[in-house]
């Protein structure tokens, strides 16, 4: 007998369970199976591309800011666009419950691709506006990656979640690797159509998005078992109905059949959330763990120029930062899967936790650029030119691991309802939290340095860690 929609389990454990009989209905079948194995390499090939558009631009983007706005500017800039993903991440899981991953993805990187072509346009005529408006457009790549996770997850059984998610952001690593390190080529090719050195590499950028989200378009389809529907009231942040068809289960299934489910909207999701230990965990950590990243991130570059090193070595560290976010994420969701999402998240921590350390003491060693072009700069350079960018793999790590453990616990949660509203809720979330630690970066940068960046970074860490312990004395049902 179907679950009257109004019931909703009573802990975040309770849905899980749910979410394994569930998933059931949208895991992959002998019919639907092929169209689930097409779908996830689409997944893999678009997210690949996103990840060169995303990565051409993150090692010149605060550095274009800067040169237009000042320091300051550098972590404004930065802001702008993670303000930009969190303000999307809503609007486009409401349109993929309405219309399917298919219609949301793709739109995201249409949006993307016109907010390189925005970026392009300000280095050519040195307007920060129109470079803020860009940003603005290109962030929406941000969200849009990001639930291209949840996507992987909606073709995959519940045994497998944590393991597929991870295989289609681990498909990022190879153009995110390669992307930072485009700033040399991308100026190259940019002065060909006169674009300046720091805007090239946003050319790149919009070849990636356009043939990921065309890709997307072409060749995504939506599972069997998706629900599609129409809102018939109610609002974001509250509850309303939605009238929903079951899209059928394979050949002969489709029986067209209409039945009324609550809608709950992103606050309310939020709310169900804060009430149950697991779920407030995911949403906190995945907050938190996006925030101390994009904090110590955004500066990393700057801070490296202050100190006298070349852009090559900016792309570098910047591309062995993106690999550990990256590489090893299938190895991550392996340990979520098979030894739970707490120990994984724990151990994210512990990694950011070291990464800061080691920011904060490359730091202190770091010469100012005189010096560094001087007499006796070059054993300190060398040592804090390793730390720093040991520091930033490790950075990656962590919010590889801690993602990828929230993540497999929001997309187990099984009520139609509160499932898409609560990932595209939490996505929002992060991408705020990052927006304001990359709006902060900036000015702690300009006022303490690079050590009081790292400093504010250990902070964030707190009521991350206070979540886990919480969720991991939490009574079980």
């Amino acid at each position: 007998m179907e679950k009257p929609p109004s019931e909703v389990p009573a802990t975040v454990e309770g849905a899980v369970n749910t979410a394994d009989e569930a998933a059931e209905s949208v895991a992959p079948t002998p019919e639907n199976a092929p169209h689930s194995r097409r779908n996830l390499v689409v997944l893999v090939f678009s997210n690949l591309l996103a990840g060169v558009g995303v990565a051409s631009g993150a090692a010149v983007g605060a550095l274009l800011a800067e040169s237009l706005g000042g320091t300051s500017m550098a972590g404004l800039a930065q802001a702008v666009g993670v303000l930009a993903a969190a303000v999307a991440s809503i609007p486009l899981a409401t349109l993929a419950q309405l219309r399917g991953r298919r219609w949301a993805l793709s739109l995201g990187y249409a949006l993307s691709t016109v907010g390189a072509l925005l970026i392009v346009t300000a280095a050519v005529l040195g307007q920060l506006v129109v470079l803020l408006v860009g940003l603005t457009l290109y962030g929406v790549a941000n969200a849009t990656n990001l639930q291209s996770r949840y996507a992987a997850a909606d073709n995959a059984g519940s045994g497998t979640r944590a393991r597929t998610m991870s295989i289609v952001l681990w498909s990022t690593t190879v153009g995110s690797v390669v992307g930072p390190n485009l700033a040399a080529p991308g100026a190259v090719v940019g002065s060909g159509f006169g674009v300046p050195d720091l805007g090239g590499p946003y050319l790149f950028s919009v070849v990636a998005y356009l043939l990921a989200g065309l890709l997307l378009a072409a060749l995504y389809r939506d599972p069997a078992g998706a629900v599609v529907g129409r809102v018939t009231g109610g609002g974001a942040a509250g509850h309303g109905r939605t009238t929903s068809r079951a899209v059928g289960q394979g050949r002969g299934h489709d029986d067209g059949a209409l039945r009324a489910e609550p809608r709950t909207g992103a606050l309310a999701a939020l709310r169900w959330a804060s009430a149950h230990p697991r779920a407030r965990f995911a949403v906190v950590t995945t907050a938190v763990a996006h925030s101390v990243m994009i904090m110590v991130m955004v500066m990393t570059p700057v801070h490296m120029q202050h100190g006298g090193m070349s852009l090559q070595l900016v792309g570098i560290v910047i591309s062995l930062h993106v690999l550990g976010m990256f590489a090893l994420s299938p190895v991550f969701g392996w340990l979520a899967d098979r030894f739970g999402p707490l120990r994984v998240a724990v151990g994210g921590m512990v990694l950011q936790g070291a990464a800061v350390t080691l920011g904060f003491t490359a730091a202190a060693l770091t010469p100012a650029a005189g010096v560094h072009a001087g007499h006796g700069a070059t054993g300190p350079a060398i040592n804090t030119e390793v730390l720093t960018a040991v520091a930033l793999v490790l950075l990656g790590l962590g919010w590889s691991a801690c993602v990828i453990a929230s993540s497999a616990v929001l997309a187990s949660v099984a009520e139609p309802h509160v499932k898409l509203p609560l990932q595209g809720a939490t996505d929002a979330l992060m991408n705020y939290f990052g927006a304001g630690s990359a709006a902060l970066a900036g000015p702690l940068l300009a006022w303490g340095g690079f050590q009081a960046v790292n400093t504010a970074g250990a902070i964030l860490l707190v009521p991350a860690v206070v979540t886990v312990i919480l969720a991991a004395r939490a009574p079980k049902p």
